[in-house]
């Protein structure tokens, strides 16, 4: 008879060793973050110093901006290396990257997610054009964002006659995952979770590559209760079992059917919003759409477009998407990006991917850090801090459109009344290429091409 698997968040830290590289799931806002066995993590490497000199690898943005999600892992001596898609959740451990306190690295957020299926298969990498002529290329920086960064993380390779990006593979000693029901054999079920993301591949990865999965929950069923279909990952794959009775679907939400697809639900109300910039881009933008289309929509100012098409009442008439694995329903915006009320779909983000790597997408919007007269892009490096692009290059390079959305002076934006023109420091951008001429042209921190501009 198998002995259960269910420990505390406490025994579950006692796991991790000094050392060990981990892979952690979670998104912005909540998404997914397995909070009581971080919490018990940073709690042990503060009363005993231990684990340390970890390494993390992260495809997604994980933490409040405060003190949750990775600003748990940022203390000086707890980390030596970050390999992480989007930083900008963690401000701490941002700052420990600016200080060379840590090797800091970024790669794109689906190449992550999908090296893990990579790792977890036994094979020497990931093969994909994703990051050709971006600062991910070794030929420019090799995604390092740091001078404490030396590692070798990707090389180019050759295969009839075209150039390749390999991302080479590595152990994950400890995969931290969350889901919402498990048995005592460990199965794992994430039927009210907000999202899938990479929790099924970064699980294969630790197990096969000799590593342990720690899972937490927020119910413990009785072995042989949990409906075949509804098992997500199975208990092959997990070594321990952590209950948390008053998990959250995200920091600000409690649980919420809705968003896990278990039951439609009604969206709360909203007040009128003044009429800002950002609706003046999404407005433009928006007109980029046509019927039909496969749509992707990025952080920031772009997630305003879907909000436009939800407040039009237009969501069927395009088939809306996000990285993170949902379809259609109503996209949440700000802090809970990532999150659909009422989706139609959810699957596995590294899948998402693969549809999005394939030419899948017919429009994309995007938001941009900087924006050169050449178009080159960079969302990935800001003031000497690793920002990092999420899903950003994955859908950049391979989306039939992008659309390019946002501000010039994204910090210091007045509006006059409208009777009067816009100052020119509130320029805006709506730009569109098309992938084909965004792979030809590419240089710097991320793939875009010369386009039409509009501006307001």
């Amino acid at each position: 008879m198998r002995r259960a698997k269910f420990i505390t968040a406490d025994e579950a830290a006692e796991l991790i060793g000094d050392g060990m590289t981990l892979g952690l799931v979670g998104g912005g806002g909540g998404l997914m973050e397995a909070s009581t066995v971080f919490a018990a993590i940073e709690r042990r490497f503060l009363a005993m110093r231990h684990p340390t000199e970890l390494t993390l690898v992260h495809a997604l943005g994980i933490g409040d901006r405060k003190t949750m999600g990775l600003n748990r892992f940022a203390h000086e001596g707890m980390v030596r290396r970050v390999i992480g898609g989007h930083w900008v959740w963690s401000p701490r451990m941002q700052e420990l990257a600016r200080a060379e306190k840590i090797e800091a690295y970024v790669l794109p957020a689906g190449v992550i997610m999908q090296l893990y299926r990579e790792i977890g298969a036994g094979r020497p990498g990931l093969v994909s054009p994703v990051g050709l002529g971006t600062f991910v290329d070794p030929r420019q920086d090799g995604g390092r964002m740091n001078a404490a960064a030396k590692a070798s993380l990707v090389d180019v390779v050759r295969i009839d006659d075209k150039e390749w990006l390999r991302y080479k593979s590595f152990p994950i000693d400890v995969a931290i995952i969350r889901g919402t029901f498990s048995d005592p054999d460990g199965n794992v079920s994430l039927i009210g979770e907000a999202a899938n993301l990479d929790i099924h591949a970064i699980a294969l990865a630790a197990h096969n590559s000799g590593g342990k999965v720690i899972a937490q929950v927020r119910h413990a069923v009785e072995a042989h209760s949990l409906p075949a279909r509804q098992v997500n990952v199975p208990g092959v794959l997990v070594d321990a079992v952590v209950i948390d009775p008053d998990q959250r679907t995200g920091y600000d939400i409690a649980v919420d059917p809705a968003l896990s697809g278990e039951r439609r639900g009604v969206a709360p109300g909203e007040p009128q919003q003044p009429f800002t910039l950002r609706q003046v881009i999404a407005r433009r933008a928006a007109e980029e759409l046509s019927d039909g289309a496969v749509v992707n929509y990025g952080y920031g100012v772009p997630d305003g477009v879907a909000k436009l098409v939800d407040t039009r009442g237009h969501g069927e008439r395009y088939y809306q998407s996000i990285e993170h694995g949902a379809y259609g329903g109503t996209l949440l915006e700000g802090s809970l990006f990532g999150y659909a009320r009422n989706p139609s779909a959810i699957i596995d983000a590294p899948s998402q991917f693969d549809f999005y790597s394939g030419g899948g997408l017919d429009i994309a919007f995007l938001g941009f850090g900087q924006l050169d007269a050449a178009g080159n892009v960079n969302v990935s490096k800001l003031a000497g801090l690793p920002v990092g692009p999420g899903g950003f290059i994955d859908i950049a390079q391979n989306a039939r459109k992008v659309v390019f959305c946002g501000t010039f002076d994204t910090k210091s934006t007045t509006l006059r009344p409208a009777t009067a023109a816009l100052p020119s420091t509130a320029t805006a951008t709506c730009a569109s290429s098309s992938s084909a001429s965004t792979r030809s042209r590419s240089r710097a921190r991320s793939r875009c091409a010369r386009r039409r501009r509009w501006s307001t």
